[in-house]
């Protein structure tokens, strides 16, 4: 049977990809790149291999940079050239690869289904830890011969903390930066995000049939208008309604970032991740069926991720913010308590008091007050 490769459904025919839409326009060089998961899942990785003034891509350390929920990988590359994480990662010296999650607009690929079927949205941020991550790593890591660095924001970290307690991801890993660090959701204070998981939204369209979790469609804006008239919640900036107010960001990155628009990702995904804010636990998706749970788990509840088993000897560096409604203080504090333990040359923390949700890879002045330490951080491993 032929693969479905990413342009096949989905994707906009006359739209280039991320290497000629954002990375070639800046005058930098960029390979595209496909990996197949394990389970048969088409994802797209862009590759930046050297900065504008050229020079060779050996023995230049590899870095993955991974996006968040809604996003795909031109996230690192909202903001102009000389303040986008991407690029700047490529002139200080690194390999730099994008990832893009499966169900986004460059990772619609798979080699026997189509995302009109339903089993091709059967999977939630489980799978992106589980199969996603490590096929990223494993072609990274076969192209470059060395281990990688990570980037991760908000999604993106979920998923690696969860990856990192997998040894066959650990072998590959040189250092990680979590951006906006989401392990632990029960005290988001985001009132819209919060009423979409405790109203039980995202599991009465999955069992209305609905698969796919496509935020500029019609069944989510119908969902958005209807709690926003129910709730009194102020939907005219829905980007503030659900990452906090950010200090940062100019209209203009925000006007890219929409007309780049918002990607899908599987309601079963939004699912899990409505389990973890009603529940205050971060553990496997939960069939909500003891015979489901067991037939899936070999137990009647679903195993927890127990983010206390993390290696204490991986070089971590996170940043949170206090205006942040997605990712709480409260909430990364519980993460931090379970790396109490880690070694302290090891852990790098910097907490900024008006960074909101977004202002991680949108905020004007993100160079300076994250990207910097982060890429003096990534040098030193």
């Amino acid at each position: 049977m032929r693969p479905k490769l990413p342009s096949d459904k989905g994707q906009d025919e006359s739209d280039d990809g991320i290497c000629k839409s954002m990375v070639e326009p800046q005058n930098y060089v960029c390979e595209e790149h496909t990996v197949t998961t394990g389970d048969g899942y088409i994802l797209s990785l862009q590759r930046i291999p050297v900065g504008r003034s050229g020079g060779t891509s050996v023995d230049r350390p590899p870095v993955l940079l991974q996006h968040g929920l809604m996003m795909d990988g031109s996230t690192w590359m909202l903001l102009p050239p000389e303040k986008s994480l991407a690029f700047l990662l490529v002139d200080n010296g690194f390999d730099v690869w994008i990832a893009n999650s499966r169900g986004t607009k460059y990772s619609r690929g798979h080699v026997s289904l189509s995302p009109d079927d339903a089993a091709f949205w059967d999977w939630s941020w489980d799978e992106l830890a589980s199969s996603d991550l490590p096929a990223a790593f494993g072609y990274v890591q076969d192209q470059t011969r060395q281990k990688l660095h990570y980037v991760g924001h908000s999604q993106g970290t979920l998923t690696a903390l969860a990856a990192f307690l997998k040894e066959q991801l650990l072998s590959m890993l040189r250092s990680a930066a979590l951006l906006s660090p989401i392990a632990y959701l029960g005290q988001m204070t985001s009132l819209l995000a919060r009423n979409v998981a405790e109203g039980f939204i995202a599991e009465t369209l999955y069992w209305l049939g609905l698969n796919e979790f496509n935020p500029t469609g019609d069944a989510v804006a119908n969902m958005l208008k209807d709690i926003c008239q129910k709730t009194g919640i102020d939907c005219s900036d829905l980007l503030t309604s659900f990452t906090g107010q950010n200090c940062c960001t100019n209209s203009s990155v925000v006007e890219l970032l929409l007309d780049r628009k918002l990607q899908s990702s599987s309601m079963k995904n939004m699912v899990h991740l409505s389990q973890m804010v009603r529940d205050g636990t971060v553990s496997m998706y939960d069939y909500e069926d003891e015979a489901e749970n067991i037939q899936q788990y070999g137990q009647p509840t679903p195993p927890s991720y127990n983010m206390t088993s993390i290696p204490n000897d991986i070089p971590l560096f996170l940043s949170y913010g206090g205006a942040d409604a997605l990712s709480d203080v409260d909430d990364v504090k519980l993460l931090l308590r379970s790396l109490r333990d880690h070694d302290g040359d090891k852990l790098v923390i910097q907490y900024l008091d008006n960074y909101a949700h977004a202002d991680f890879v949108m905020a004007d002045n993100a160079r300076e007050i994250v990207y910097n330490p982060l890429i003096a951080f990534l040098q030193l491993q």
